[in-house]
Order: C-alpha cells, then structure tokens, then sequence
C-alpha cells in the first residue's frame, strides 16, 4: 500500500507556472506507475498526466500536451507536475494517483490517491 500526499498548489495568474509535487510513504514507490487527475468543481475527475516506473515513458492528455510535464524521482519518493502557460481552465484540485499496472485514464480504474491540491488560475 503506498500513502500519497500533494503539494504546490496555489493561485496563479494566467500564464504563470507552478510545479506540483506528489510524495509518496513507503519504500516501494519505484515498483508504482504515478498519474496526475484534476477535478474542477461540477465535472469528473479528468487524466491529466501519467508516467511509467523509470520515468523513461510519459503520456498527457491533449488539453495539456505541451504546457505541463510529468516527472519522478524515485530517490525521493515524489512524483511532480510541471505546470506551465496557465489558463483560467486548468482551474481545479489536482490529485495524484498510483497504482502497480499503467495509470488508467479512467479514474475509478486506479487504486491510490492522494487528497489533493487546489491550483487557481486567475485571468
């Protein structure tokens, strides 16, 4: 079982960058595959982001593709978020997930997550 706690969330203006951090408990993060989800208030819980145990594979979702990047490091049990060109709609609570197959991008699929982490983008 791996315990997730989300870090680096805050308000924004649009255009800026913030870096979410995501640590993992335990001493068996490198052997979970990490996502990124966002939720904004009345809608689901979207993919953002997944990477593979090495780190050596990434995958993003189109709304993303080219502003954020997925990143680990499995020495520090963390997994990060590397948000940039901010728009008012990357508004949300962004949540980690981990789970021992690939992240699925369907959100029930996963079996970890963490509480969360609110990211404003102001415009």
């Amino acid at each position: 079982q791996v315990q997730l706690v989300e870090s680096g969330g805050g308000l924004v203006q649009a255009g800026g960058s913030l870096r979410l951090s995501c640590a993992a408990s335990g001493r068996t993060f490198s052997s979970y595959f990490m996502g990124w989800f966002r939720q904004a208030p009345g809608k689901e819980r979207e993919f953002v982001a997944r990477i593979t145990l090495s780190g050596g594979v990434t995958y993003y979702a189109d709304s993303v593709k080219g502003r954020f990047t997925i990143s680990r490091d499995n020495a520090k049990n963390t997994v990060y978020l590397q948000m940039n060109t901010l728009k008012p709609e990357d508004t949300a609570v962004y949540y980690c997930a981990a789970r021992r197959t690939i992240i699925s991008t369907r959100f029930y699929d996963n079996d970890y997550w963490g509480q969360g982490t609110q990211v404003t983008v102001s415009s």
